[in-house]
C-alpha cells in the first residue's frame, strides 16, 4: 500500500474503529486532488488527498457551513490537515452529467432530465443567498471575492492558454483594453453573494435523482449570475436553448422568493457572466488539452464554440468590446476547433420562403452563408384565377406544381446542392445553414419548394429542420 493509502487507512481506522478491507483509487478529473473509495464489509467512504492545504481548509470549512445550513453536501467524517487528507461521505458515482448522458441517449432531453435540473436551480439560491448571510469569506481560496483581479486572471488564462495556443490573432493592447472594460462592466453587478465558482454538471451528484453538491472549494463572494451561467452553458451538457431559458426563469423565480430580483437588471449582466465563464472554461480546456497534452479535455471545445456562436448571434452586450468580439468571431469561424475530439454537433437547417418584392431574407443568425434559390423561372400558379386564394401549402397548388417537370428537375438540382453542403457541414461541426426560396409574391412556388426541401431533409438526415413562410405570416 502506498503512503497516501496507508495514511487514509490509518485515519479511517482511527475514526471508524475498524480496518478498511480495501482502498481503490478513483479516476482523476480536472484537478490535482486525488480521491479514493474506502471499503468495509457494509460501508464505504471517500478519502481525499490534496497537497494544497489552503484549499483543503476552504473545502472542509465550507462543507461544515453548508451542512449546518441544511444543504445537501457530503458529511465530513475526519481530517488530518498535516497529512493533507480527509474523509467524507460517499455519494456514489452518478453525476448529473452521467445521468444526463445516459437518459438523453435513450429519450432525448426529456422531462426526466428537466425535472432534475429544476431541482438543481431551485437549490442554487440556498447556497448563494441563504447560506451566504453569515459566511466567513476570509477562508476563501485563492481570493475572497470574484473581483477585478480574479476576472483578469480568467481573461488572461483564456488569452494565453486558448487564444494563443489555438493560433487566434489579436492585438495585445486592444485586447487588454477590452479586458479592462469588460471586467469593469461585470463589476457593476451586485456581488454580495456566495459564488460557487465551478457549478457544473460533473459537480452535482445524484442519489435517486436528488442532487448533492461537491467541489465548491473555489467559492468566494460574487454575483448571482455566474453560477447559473456556469450550469446552463456547461459545454458538453449541451442544453437546448429553450430549456436553458426555462431553467433560467425557474432560477430567477426561486431566488426572487428569497430576495427581490430586478429581472431586467439581472439580465443586463447575465450574458456578460456567461461570456466570462465560457472564456474561463476555454482557458482550462486549452491548458489541460493544448499545453498538458491531456487531449480528452479538448472534446468539450466544439460545444463551447457552439455556445459562443449562439451568444454572438443573439446577444448584444451593453459594452463595446471590438477586439474581444473579433477574437470570439475567429473562434466561431475555426473549422479546426469545431472538429476537436469526437463532438457531433447537430446541424440546424433554416428554410424560408419569401417574395422578391420585399427583399431577400435577413440572416438573423449572422452567418451570411447558405443559399437563395430563385423560383421565378418555374410555372406560376398565381397566373390562374383558380389559385388566387390558395397558396403552396394547399393541395391544389401542390398537385399543380408536382405535375410540372420543370419543378421536379429544379428540386432535384437543389437536393444535390444541399446534400453536398450538409455532408460537409456535418463533418466540420457547423451548426447552422439557411436555405431561402423566393418567387414573385412568396405565396405559391417558394412555399411549395420550401416545404419540399423540408420534407426531403427531415427524411434523409438526423438534423434539425425549421421552415418559415415569411409572406404567409404577414397575412
Amino acid at each position: 500500500m502506498d503512503r497516501v493509502k496507508q495514511s487514509l487507512s490509518n485515519l479511517f481506522k482511527e475514526w471508524r474503529g475498524e480496518e478498511p478491507q480495501k482502498i481503490e483509487s478513483l479516476p482523476a478529473h480536472g484537478s490535482y486532488r486525488n480521491y479514493y473509495r474506502i471499503f468495509t464489509v457494509d460501508f464505504t467512504a471517500i478519502g481525499a488527498h490534496n497537497t494544497d492545504k489552503a484549499e483543503n481548509i476552504a473545502f472542509l470549512s465550507f462543507s461544515r457551513h453548508f451542512l449546518k445550513a441544511g444543504l445537501p453536501v457530503p458529511q465530513i467524517y475526519s481530517e488530518s490537515l498535516d497529512q493533507n487528507i480527509y474523509l467524507e461521505e460517499d455519494l456514489g458515482d452518478i453525476t448529473l452529467f452521467s445521468f444526463l448522458s445516459e437518459v438523453r441517449e435513450k429519450e432525448g432531453f426529456s422531462e426526466k432530465i428537466i425535472g432534475v435540473y429544476e431541482k438543481v436551480v431551485e437549490l442554487l439560491p440556498q447556497f448563494q443567498i441563504v447560506a451566504s448571510r453569515d459566511f466567513d469569506y476570509s477562508i476563501c481560496y485563492p481570493r475572497h471575492s470574484f473581483d477585478k483581479q480574479s476576472m483578469m486572471w480568467d481573461l488572461n488564462y483564456f488569452k494565453y492558454y486558448f487564444l494563443k495556443l489555438a493560433k487566434i490573432s489579436f492585438d495585445e493592447q486592444k485586447l487588454e483594453d477590452d479586458f479592462q472594460n469588460f471586467s469593469d462592466y461585470l463589476l457593476a453587478a451586485d456581488r454580495n453573494f456566495f459564488l460557487y465558482r465551478d457549478f457544473q454538471s460533473r459537480n452535482v451528484m445524484l442519489i435517486d435523482q436528488h442532487p448533492f453538491f461537491i467541489d465548491y472549494q473555489g467559492g468566494r463572494k460574487g454575483a448571482l449570475q455566474y453560477d447559473v451561467a456556469s450550469l446552463l452553458y456547461d459545454a458538453k451538457a449541451n442544453i437546448p436553448q429553450d430549456i436553458r431559458n426555462h431553467l433560467l426563469d425557474k432560477y430567477i423565480a426561486t431566488a426572487n422568493k428569497i430576495i427581490a430580483i430586478d429581472h431586467e437588471r439581472f439580465l443586463d449582466y447575465y450574458y456578460g457572466y456567461v461570456y466570462i465563464r465560457l472564456m474561463q472554461a476555454l482557458g482550462a480546456y486549452g491548458f489541460r488539452g493544448f499545453y498538458e497534452r491531456k487531449t480528452h479535455f479538448l472534446k468539450s471545445v466544439p460545444y463551447a464554440i457552439q455556445n459562443l456562436e449562439h451568444l454572438l448571434n443573439t446577444i448584444n452586450l451593453p459594452v463595446s468590446l471590438p477586439a474581444l468580439t473579433d477574437a470570439w468571431s475567429q473562434l466561431v469561424q475555426s473549422t479546426y476547433l469545431r472538429q476537436l475530439g469526437d463532438a457531433n454537433l447537430k446541424l440546424t437547417v433554416r428554410i424560408q420562403s419569401f417574395s422578391y418584392k420585399r427583399g431577400i431574407p435577413w440572416d438573423e443568425k449572422g452567418h451570411g452563408g447558405g443559399f437563395v434559390m430563385d423560383c421565378r423561372a418555374l410555372p406560376n400558379p398565381g397566373r390562374y384565377p383558380e389559385y388566387a386564394d390558395v397558396n403552396g401549402n394547399d393541395k391544389e397548388v401542390i398537385d399543380f406544381l408536382k405535375s410540372k417537370s420543370e419543378v421536379n428537375s429544379f428540386l432535384k438540382n437543389v437536393y444535390r446542392i444541399i446534400d453536398q453542403t450538409i455532408v460537409n457541414y456535418q463533418k466540420r461541426n457547423f451548426t447552422d445553414l439557411l436555405v431561402a426560396f423566393g418567387c414573385t409574391g412568396g405565396q405559391h412556388r417558394s412555399v411549395f419548394c420550401a416545404n419540399a426541401i423540408h420534407d426531403y431533409l427531415k427524411n434523409k438526415y438526423d438534423i434539425n429542420v425549421e421552415v418559415r413562410h415569411r409572406e404567409l405570416e404577414m397575412k
